[in-house]
């Protein structure tokens, strides 16, 4: 496994640790519900980070007889723990909030470490979620991807319980429930991309701009008189593609075998930890399609 996925997903761990600490402590002294609720998100954030740490390490083991896929969907199944926790923290924030505003109990006790706590989280979620993007895009990881939009989350939610403590500031507690319950809105947004995605790959759902992709660089090479029967999925960061080619029949067994080769490599040239198998036909009569491609 790469140390460079496993030591970003242990420092997003350390730092979602810290968050949901310093939320919750704050937000107790203050009775924020603003910040209570970030708390309660943040400890569902380090809940899915810890989960993002273990699935990184499992995810990259090589196939086995019992996983002759490898073990790629963990990370999607990650992806998807994580957004049932994300709905969890909606349900109590949009309980919290609406009962509040309905009863008028809003008052809250706003100090200089409702701000500080603010403020650090949202500099920290800035700095995890680039170096959890950059590592994500780099090794084709949708668990970092996960964890960085969830990082990437936290800093719009804590924008939004800033703009609502800076109201109560001057009078307006209402502005607290309220802005919890924008928070809930945000991450109800997020849980719903989340959650799509990781369903449709453990699903097998063909990426439609993967398939594309892999359509192109088809269409690129000249021996593929044709082809049809392109399927494409994917487990965790990697992408397994199968296609029937027709070719010259001409051509002899090697030479076709050869070809073969050719455009697996082309293939894997540009998608990242991919795996191609190809089954090659004559492009006679018998093999003819009335829809080449």
């Amino acid at each position: 496994m790469s140390s460079e996925k496993k030591n970003v997903a242990g420092i997003s761990v350390l730092a979602a640790i810290f968050l949901t600490g310093f939320k919750l402590v704050v937000g107790l002294l203050t009775g924020s519900l603003g910040i209570l609720s970030e708390a309660l998100h943040s400890a569902l954030d380090m809940v899915a980070a810890v989960i993002t740490y273990y699935s990184v390490r499992i995810s990259d083991r090589p196939a086995d007889k019992n996983h002759n896929y490898g073990h790629g969907k963990v990370e999607n199944l990650s992806a998807l723990i994580e957004t049932i926790l994300l709905l969890v923290t909606c349900i109590w924030i949009i309980y919290e909030a609406i009962s509040r505003l309905i009863s008028g109990n809003t008052h809250i006790e706003v100090s200089v470490w409702s701000y500080i706590v603010v403020v650090s989280s949202i500099i920290i979620d800035v700095t995890r979620s680039r170096a959890l993007y950059k590592v994500a895009k780099k090794h084709n990881s949708q668990a970092l991807e996960a964890d960085a939009l969830h990082f990437a989350t936290d800093i719009w939610s804590s924008a939004v319980v800033l703009f609502g403590l800076i109201c109560a500031h001057f009078g307006f507690h209402f502005a607290d429930s309220a802005a919890a319950l924008g928070v809930a809105i945000i991450v109800l947004s997020v849980s719903y991309k989340l959650g799509r995605r990781a369903v449709d790959v453990l699903l097998d759902h063909a990426p439609n701009e993967l398939y594309q992709q892999i359509n192109g660089l088809l269409r690129e090479n000249e021996e593929v008189k044709c082809y049809h029967d392109l399927k494409v999925r994917v487990a965790g960061a990697d992408t397994f593609v199968n296609v029937t080619v027709h070719l010259q029949p001409t051509l002899s067994l090697s030479q076709a075998h050869e070809i073969s080769h050719k455009i697996e490599r082309h293939i894997c040239s540009a998608i990242q930890r991919c795996e191609v198998q190809i089954h090659y036909e004559p492009n006679d009569e018998e093999h003819k399609l009335e829809k080449p491609f």
